[in-house]
């Protein structure tokens, strides 16, 4: 966990389930991310208005108030019964609704909320809803890989998701070429280090989106590996447990707190790999064209095998 890049930790989930299903168990899954974090500008200090033209806002009383009102159900209803003005604003957006939330200090760096609500086609495609918790590494220090790991579980806990993983990741204080060609080298140096991907829940439906510190699978992945049995007979290091959890679904972890690995010291994690290697029939293929600035196709899918080849 030495790597000299801006690193937080980000917990994702990904439901397969509209936002009016949604709302409820995700705001009671905000609440416990504040309960865990604090409710106060010492985390959460600005909103971003997702309904205009993307502005940060500081997030006082009114802020919340939109962003509670953001979290509730609201009428259901499905794309195609939406009038021709709201289709062209939502399909333009590409959601239905979506809430961020962050730090609005340096001090506060690394603490965020997103949640992104799909379109509600009434025939389900292969779009996902996520939602993902940010945390600066900081909190890893003062409450242990245990109190991260007891954070993802309770969250974990309350949301319906077919998939959801937990770990160290950039973050990248903007996707501009400088920024991206000074990654580069810890990209490819430190392979447990995530970069989120931009549109992979487009496509991703019941497939895992790679190979994490702590990997929740849910029913129909853990189904086609043979149950928590058949995973853990396939998994040999000695550093790796799968929890069985309510639900038909699991979590794996991979070694008592989140590593970077690094390359250049032979640090491959190998607990890494071989998760990546049983997994691999149901890991989301890498992008067919770059999500990053500065990338080329073949860069990115050489990052995006990192554990495979």
């Amino acid at each position: 966990m030495n790597a000299p890049a801006p690193r937080i930790l980000r917990l994702v989930f990904y439901l397969p389930h509209d936002h009016h299903a949604l709302a409820p168990v995700v705001s009671r899954a905000l609440d416990t991310y504040l309960h865990a974090v604090g409710a106060g500008p010492e985390t959460l200090g600005k909103w971003c208005d997702t309904e205009g033209e993307g502005d940060w806002f500081p997030l006082t009383g009114s802020g919340w108030e939109v962003v509670r009102s953001w979290l509730r159900p609201g009428e259901h209803r499905f794309v195609e019964d939406w009038d021709a003005e709201t289709f062209l604003h939502r399909n333009k957006k590409g959601f239905e609704t979506c809430v961020s939330l962050a730090g609005a200090t340096p001090d506060t760096h690394g603490y965020a909320f997103n949640y992104l609500a799909r379109l509600p086609w009434r025939t389900p495609r292969e779009t996902v809803s996520t939602v993902s918790f940010s945390l600066p590494t900081k909190f890893l220090d003062e409450q242990g890989p245990e109190g991260v790991k007891s954070l993802a579980l309770e969250l974990a806990a309350g949301l319906p998701f077919t998939s959801g993983h937990a770990g160290l990741a950039f973050h990248p204080p903007n996707s501009s070429r400088q920024v991206m060609r000074t990654l580069r080298e810890y990209l490819f140096r430190y392979p447990g280090l995530d970069l989120p991907t931009p549109g992979i829940t487009d496509t991703l439906g019941t497939r895992v989106d790679g190979v994490h510190w702590l990997n929740f699978l849910g029913p129909s992945v853990l189904g086609e590996v043979g149950g928590a049995s058949g995973l853990r007979a396939r998994l040999h290091s000695p550093e790796t447990t799968v929890r069985e959890l309510e639900n038909e679904r699991v979590l794996v972890t991979l070694g008592k707190q989140p590593e970077a690995g690094d390359l250049a010291h032979g640090h491959d994690l190998p607990a890494y790999r071989e998760l990546a290697r049983v997994l691999e029939p149901w890991l989301a293929e890498a992008p067919n064209h770059s999500p990053w600035s500065g990338y080329s196709e073949e860069a990115t899918r050489r990052w995006w095998r990192r554990f495979l080849d």
